[in-house]
């Protein structure tokens, strides 16, 4: 139906309903419920499709809950609708640089600067896009024949002097210890920092032990040990020390699994993922770690870890991180029950174990694929598949659910990466539970978080909720690209 045809369909008590369900998604928006303010933005779609600020809106909500596929499509409509609306470009860049699209977000900020010669908003936003697809261009070209080389075979750690005054934790004979792990926690909780000698050997380290890991780890736990899963954790350094207080320490009777996503928003990322690297190296078959989406360059680069890391220590430091993100194991099988990812499934049936086995993982997450459905993808409450959300990946249904785990003899997968108010749910009759382990996402969500319990007996999953608890006073994405005031 063209807009036209639109029009003349929409009376002029449609339209008054529409700007009703408007203002009250609005106000739902102002309070951060953004689900409740896309299913009110909808509704005025719905009534009245030709204003072009309806999409725009939703699309700004879309972004707030990482549906990043959805908010172009609304952007995009916006602008459709009206060529002159500037917030339908701000949206549509918004949602290119959030999928990492840096050269199309620079097209719409350009679409922007057109309309707009005299905006110095728009102008500045132009200007830091550009220097990043610069930046990016700039490296490409360097990189030609530079992928065999190392980050971590440049560094020369012996060479960097301890300071007499440094009384952080200390590595003993350049070696992880149940000390070193609770004085870490305690410098950290006292926001202290943790010398860059023994923050360099820890990454030299834990890269050795994932690149003798496979792309999928098997998990064998006895039937009376328990094991703990926990979902995304975002830099929330004080709400994991609080999954530590609920559940335990980590140890070789008090085994984990952290399901991706360590990093990035949380503006504690670093305390974050040198404390899990540490129990990594200190239990390395006791305590485990799932790559997410956000353990890659572009979504470092966006969502703060880069920055925080630049900060804190050296863009060297950064680059190393990426090298060894690279080689995180994409998921665990547990007892050969359980199949854990950060995303979920995938856009095509028939996919096996050994086909995971089988990823070729040491790079950036490719844009289809296994690998890129591990990370990304969604569940979804109807049947079949559908395009995802998020705009990488795809959502999958029951009936992939089902088909997936029969074929694989799976009781259940288990995911993360989406926030649920109850820091858990339990989807697709029982077969695909999501777990979320960051409470009041990015001190805006007020959701929950949860972790799972179970044991290898039975393999049921227990569910633990907690509130968020208190942190320093660093607000999330304070480490991020300054670009992101655009979706702020």
């Amino acid at each position: 139906m063209s807009l036209d045809e639109q029009t003349k369909t929409v009376t002029e008590e449609d339209k008054q309903k529409a700007e009703k369900f408007k203002a009250d998604a609005n106000e739902f928006f102002k309070k951060q419920d953004f689900g409740e303010a896309i299913r009110l933005y909808t509704q005025a779609i719905e009534l009245n499709p030709t204003v072009a600020v309806y999409y725009g809106n939703r699309s700004f909500a879309h972004l707030k809950m990482e549906c990043f596929g959805y908010a172009l499509a609304d952007a995009m409509k916006s602008i459709e609708i009206d060529k002159t609306y500037v917030k339908g470009y701000y949206r549509r860049a918004a949602a290119y640089m959030s999928l990492g699209k840096f050269k199309l977000a620079l097209k719409a900020f350009e679409a922007v600067t057109k309309a707009r010669p005299n905006d110095k908003d728009a102008k500045a936003k132009y200007l830091e896009c550009s220097k990043i697809v610069n930046k990016m261009n700039f490296e490409k070209a360097i990189a030609v024949d530079d992928s065999k080389k190392s980050i971590a075979d440049t560094i020369n750690f012996e060479s960097m002097v301890i300071e007499d005054e440094y009384k952080g934790p200390a590595l003993e004979d350049g070696k992880v210890t149940l000390k070193f792990m609770t004085d870490l926690i305690q410098t950290y909780k006292e926001q202290g920092k943790l010398h860059r000698k023994y923050a360099y050997q820890i990454l030299l380290d834990i890269k050795q032990l994932f690149m003798s890991q496979p792309s999928l780890v098997d998990i064998k736990i006895g039937d009376d040990e328990k094991f703990t899963i926990c979902g995304d954790i975002h830099g929330q350094f004080y709400d994991l020390l609080n999954i530590f207080e609920l559940n335990g320490l980590p140890s070789e009777t008090n085994p984990y699994l952290f399901n991706g996503d360590f990093v990035d928003r949380g503006s504690f990322s670093v305390e974050c993922i040198f404390t899990l690297f540490g129990f990594k190296l200190l239990y390395p078959n006791h305590f485990f770690m799932s790559r997410g989406n956000h353990e890659s360059q572009t979504m470092n680069q966006m969502y703060g870890f880069e920055g925080e890391v630049r900060s804190k220590y050296s863009a060297l430091m950064s680059d190393l991180f990426t090298e060894v993100f690279n080689w995180l194991p994409l998921a665990h099988c547990l007892n050969g029950r359980v199949l854990v990812m950060h995303g979920g499934l995938f856009s095509k049936d028939n996919v096996t174990l050994d086909a995971l086995r089988e990823i070729d993982r040491n790079r950036q997450p490719p844009e289809e694929g296994l690998m890129c459905e591990l990370l990304w993808s969604d569940p979804m409450p109807s049947n079949k598949r559908a395009p995802s959300k998020r705009g990488v990946g795809v959502q999958f249904g029951p009936d992939v659910t089902l088909n997936f785990c029969k074929e694989n003899n799976l009781d259940y997968i288990v995911r993360s990466h989406e926030v649920k108010n109850d820091g858990y749910e339990v989807a697709h009759d029982g077969m695909c539970i999501t777990v979320f382990s960051a409470p009041n996402y990015c001190d805006q969500m007020g959701n929950k978080g949860a972790f799972i319990t179970l044991n290898g007996k039975n393999m049921k999953p227990n569910f633990t909720t907690y509130e968020e608890v208190p942190h320093p006073d660093v607000k999330p994405m304070a480490y991020a690209n300054s670009l992101f005031n655009l979706i702020a």
